[in-house]
């Protein structure tokens, strides 16, 4: 199972890469395995503004819907669209092109309480 070395991790499976103050989120390979075959994401608005925690956007599947939670507090500054008419873009690259929103951090300590790649590993044993 991948997981990037240069991301940080959320328990909730939402992973994180931050670079010049802004975080793209998604969700981890081992989220979308679980889920399986994504059938809808509902992004969240540009604009809003969240806490750590907050649930901000949502993926369905042909199994379950789940929240997506923001690992990080601050403004939602971008969304990836593209996710609308294509969401399997989630399962097939869940690291990349399957990027949910992007956010720009309040507080850039709150990537120090997010997990490495060896302590997500260990979570998800």
């Amino acid at each position: 199972m991948s997981i990037p070395e240069d991301l940080r991790y959320n328990e909730s499976h939402e992973w994180v890469r931050a670079e010049g103050g802004v975080a793209t989120v998604g969700i981890t390979h081992h989220a979308q395995e679980e889920l399986s075959e994504l059938v809808y994401v509902e992004l969240p608005e540009v604009g809003k503004v969240v806490e750590k925690g907050d649930p901000v956007a949502v993926v369905e599947s042909v199994k379950a819907a789940s929240d997506i939670y923001a690992p990080v507090s601050g403004e939602v500054v971008e969304t990836n669209a593209e996710l609308e008419s294509d969401p399997s873009k989630v399962n097939g690259d869940p690291y990349g092109a399957g990027w949910i929103f992007k956010i720009k951090l309040a507080a850039e300590g709150d990537l120090d309480a997010l997990l490495d790649a060896s302590a997500y590993a260990a979570e998800i044993g």
